[in-house]
């Protein structure tokens, strides 16, 4: 370990520096036997190029580390020696670095839990809770199976709404490209033409030709605009009102806000399902949740679960109140209450949306390409005819 110091020696010099040590108190007492007063101490953190670079590991890499993991486990390996063949088995270097340290915690006698946890950026809060929950339960090979399932039908989840919503968002990128193309260098190649012809043109084709001149001399002004309000948008990000009045707008956006609004539910009560099955507390569970759902408007309703649950009060009464909650999860979590059954409830509501989910995306996507094509057309035709027509008058009066 390196520390860094600051002191001061016997005579009054003040002094500061980096000592190399097993731990702080070796430190402290390498110092003292050099005659240096400490005034503050601290372990500096190496700076690690790989960890900086990349801070995630790609979930698909995720899945099948955590599955090798549970092959190891309840094949009888100690999680040393499984952790061990771990490091040396992955290829990804965040997860090598990750696990290289969790060996190094687990020889000083510290549980994998305690370990995982010091690497956030790898190993999220839900798989340590769970981990947690496997080692005190003894279900440690069986739990990361578990979550090696939810982590895989989580990207498969995510995948499904980021396809439906990439087409569209590449065409709208290509039309306005392409627009402010046809403006600044197709459209002024027409303008001395119709001014030496001096023909009056139609209001729509003016209207054309003064967005094409204020285009073509302030066409910088565009992608100032448009980094000007990705900036006030990841400022704006800073703020929970704003975040939670983002997520109810993406939930009701048109059309495509049921996909975003599903896929929410999905990862509810997938979440929920997992830590209700792998017996966490039921309000331990609701607070795990509740970091990890990722969406404002299901977080506040969750936090009124937690109040209602320790108020002894119902699960489903919270939910039944809010629009966020359709009435079929609300009546299965009501049902599994009644019958014990909670986790196996919460399961099959999850199976459903995310059917659900998948069903949408497809439709979503064979419905907007010709729409996104339309509008394509629409967009870019109307800027070509714009031109053209005034041009077939022209050539009538000739």
């Amino acid at each position: 370990m390196n520390f860094q110091y600051k002191g001061k020696k016997i005579s009054g010099e003040k002094v500061k520096g980096k000592v190399d040590a097993d731990s702080k108190s070796a430190a402290l007492a390498e110092l003292e036997r050099n005659g240096i007063i400490i005034l503050k101490i601290e372990e500096t953190k190496p700076w690690n190029r790989d960890i900086v670079l990349k801070r995630s590991v790609k979930r698909s890499d995720f899945v099948v580390f955590l599955r090798q993991y549970a092959t190891l486990i309840h094949a009888g390996i100690s999680i040393s020696e499984a952790t061990k063949t771990m490091i040396r088995q992955t290829e990804d270097n965040t997860l090598k670095i990750a696990l290289t340290d969790i060996d190094k915690k687990l020889d000083q006698g510290i549980s994998l839990s305690k370990a995982a946890e010091l690497h956030p950026k790898v190993f999220p809060d839900l798989l340590i809770n769970m981990i947690h929950a496997g080692e005190a339960s003894g279900r440690l090979d069986d739990i990361l199976n578990e979550m090696a399932d939810y982590y895989e039908k989580e990207y498969r989840n995510k995948q499904k709404i980021i396809s439906a919503l990439t087409y569209p968002a590449v065409v709208g990128v290509i039309t306005v490209l392409l627009s402010i193309f046809l403006l600044v260098f197709i459209v002024p190649q027409f303008v001395s033409m119709f001014h030496s012809m001096g023909e009056d043109v139609p209001a729509y084709t003016q209207f054309i030709l003064n967005i094409s001149e204020w285009t073509g001399k302030y066409w910088w002004l565009l992608f100032v605009f448009a980094a000007l309000m990705v900036a006030v948008y990841k400022y704006c990000m800073k703020f929970d009102a704003f975040v939670y009045r983002m997520d109810v707008i993406k939930m009701k956006f048109p059309f495509l806000g049921v996909l975003v609004h599903k896929g929410a539910l999905v990862r509810l009560t997938q979440t929920l399902s997992t830590l209700v099955n792998s017996a966490v507390p039921i309000l331990q569970s609701f607070e795990i949740t509740e970091k990890v759902v990722g969406n404002r408007v299901i977080q506040g309703v969750l936090s009124e679960v937690r109040k209602s649950l320790s108020a002894g009060e119902s699960i489903a009464k919270p939910m039944k109140d809010h629009w966020v909650f359709p009435a079929l999860v609300v009546q299965m979590i009501q049902i599994g209450e009644k019958t014990g059954t909670l986790d196996q409830m919460l399961l099959k509501a999850a199976d459903f949306y995310e059917e659900e989910v998948e069903q949408l995306s497809n439709r979503i996507k064979t419905l907007i390409e010709p729409l996104m094509i339309i509008v394509l057309t629409v967009i870019v035709g109307g800027i070509i005819a714009a031109v053209v027509i005034p041009m077939f008058g022209m050539f009538e009066n000739m």
